[in-house]
């Protein structure tokens, strides 16, 4: 079901031209159809003529005196019908000359033909009513082309200076002051750009709902929930759909038309500009925000995936990330691809240069671990120096940014050179040791200043002597102690590693007996050695 949206910009209704002072004097009283007086007034019209109707287009408030109006039945309905039929907006009459209250053939026949009937118990100059209203209306007119102007001005100014998809319908939902979604040919929401209403309600059910909402070549209100929507095309063909959800049923303007139709012309020149295609910004837009948390609800960030064609419930979801060295579209492109062969349901998006991510939806009888095996494989023939985490799996959506978090400390910990468990290629958090530990702190200036305090002098002293006390202290805090394993593991002699050892002891005013003292040692050991892994 389709009709024209080409209703101007907030009208002035019947009940507006009633709330005129000019016509408040009047005392004017609605006798029937209270419940249309929201129709739009397009225009006066004083009529004693007892056929007015060949006189008008619609959309025009009749007033009338009262004194041509037949005395037959018949008539009067045959004189309302024929106002009902050219869509009068209401009739005014005034109860002054001939009547002082309305004939009852005049209520009935309204009554039965919906048009509001108003009655003015005080005379009202019909000429000065006409000069106010057309006033009004012309003002409006004026008005309603300025702003049209202002339309066009900005979305020149957005296509002049390159603004992608994003843009382009948030601008649309400010002008508009409504939720407007850009979905492709398959019915996923890949923007929705939210107005007077969450993410939930507008997204929620996305797919079912767009499906029952016809097509068409032009834009037009659509639908049994009365959306506007206005056709994408890219290089002649249609490619999707730009839609404006209403606040209520049927109250689209003609500004709103103008700003949808003028979205889809941006986002058809967008299309054009921008290379990468829209679904997968839309899956890098959705990932960034679930892994930053940035929906307001975890209700918004369901109904945001579920409009994405991803499971958001009865399932479980992992975040894997991949740091890579490849093109971010090229890995982006084949490790969607693997996902696709591989029955899994998933989003995969670039997170941040040389940094994938991935959010995959698993079902409780299908294991993880093959997945992301499959996944590694196809990282690291792309790039294979590739670094490949994730975190827990989690069963709620909203717990995603948690998994995401944990993904990025198995990669921050993954220290180069150190393997992996056997039959495992990627990273986890159960992998993080003190040495993968310090790696990922490495940065930390406590940490660097640490490890200085306690092993600064010895270095120096090499440095300064040739010598390498710095081995000889790690063969004996990694012989737990043992002086003469540290002598055997070095190729020293007993004695040669008890000299060491005392001036060690000397340089680092330390008591290499105390077991505290060996572990503080060994930590900054371990620190500067993942510092020097750089």
């Amino acid at each position: 079901m389709c009709e024209n949206a080409d209703t101007a910009s907030r009208p002035l209704t019947v009940a507006d031209a009633l709330a005129l002072p000019v016509l408040a004097a009047g005392q004017p009283q609605v006798v029937t159809g209270v419940d249309r007086l929201d129709r739009r007034v397009r225009w006066v019209h004083m009529t004693e003529l007892t056929d007015p109707a060949s006189f008008l287009k619609g959309g025009e408030l009749v007033l009338t005196t009262g004194m041509p109006l037949p005395e037959e039945p018949a008539a009067v309905r045959r004189y309302v019908d024929e106002l009902a039929d050219v869509g009068a907006a209401a009739l005014v009459i005034e109860l002054v000359r001939r009547y002082h209250r309305p004939p009852e053939a005049l209520v009935d026949a309204c009554r039965a033909r919906g048009l509001p009937l108003v009655t003015l118990a005080a005379d009202v100059n019909f000429l000065e009513v006409t000069q106010v209203v057309h006033a009004l209306l012309l003002g409006n007119q004026t008005d309603a082309m300025r702003r049209t102007q202002r339309i066009h001005e900005a979305f020149t100014a957005l296509t002049l200076r390159g603004a992608g998809p994003e843009d382009v319908v948030r601008a649309a939902a400010e002008m508009s002051g409504r939720t407007v979604v850009l979905e492709n040919l398959v019915h996923q929401a890949l923007i929705c750009e939210p107005s007077g209403s969450t993410m939930e309600e507008a997204l929620t059910g996305w797919e079912q709902r767009s499906r029952g909402v016809p097509s068409r070549e032009r834009t037009e209100v659509c639908g049994g929930e009365g959306w506007l929507v206005a056709p994408v095309e890219y290089q002649g063909e249609r490619w999707g759909r730009a839609v404006m959800l209403p606040a209520r049923k049927g109250d689209f303007g003609a500004e709103d038309v103008t700003v949808l139709e003028r979205t889809a012309m941006a986002l058809t020149i967008a299309r054009l500009i921008h290379a990468t295609p829209w679904e997968r910004t839309a899956h890098r837009s959705a990932l960034r925000e679930l892994a930053e948390q940035r929906h307001h609800s975890p209700e918004d960030a369901r109904a945001r995936f579920a409009a994405l064609g991803l499971p958001a419930e009865d399932c479980g979801f992992l975040a894997v990330l991949v740091g890579t060295r490849a093109a971010d579209d090229a890995a982006e492109g084949r490790l969607s691809e693997e996902l696709r062969a591989a029955g899994v349901p998933a989003l995969v998006g670039v997170l941040a240069a040389g940094r994938l991510g991935i959010l995959l939806a698993l079902r409780a009888t299908r294991p993880w671990r093959p997945t992301v095996e499959r996944l590694s494989r196809t990282a690291f023939a792309l790039d294979p120096e590739a670094v490949v985490s994730v975190g827990s799996e989690v069963t709620q959506l909203a717990d995603a940014a948690r998994s995401f978090r944990e993904a990025g400390r198995a990669a921050e910990a993954a220290l180069p050179g150190l393997p992996l468990p056997e039959g495992r290629s990627y990273h986890e958090l159960s992998d993080i040791g003190l040495r993968r530990l310090l790696y990922a702190l490495r940065e930390d200036i406590r940490v660097q200043d640490y490890a200085e305090r306690q092993l600064g002098r010895l270095v120096d002293h090499d440095t300064r002597h040739g010598t390498d006390l710095l081995t000889t202290l790690r063969h004996y805090l990694d012989s737990a102690g043992n002086k003469t394993t540290a002598a055997r593991r070095g190729d020293l002699s007993r004695e040669t590693v008890y000299q060491r050892l005392r001036t060690i002891e000397r340089l680092l005013e330390c008591d290499l007996e105390s077991g505290e003292q060996r572990t503080e040692l060994h930590v900054a050991l371990a620190a500067l050695d993942v510092m020097r892994a750089r």
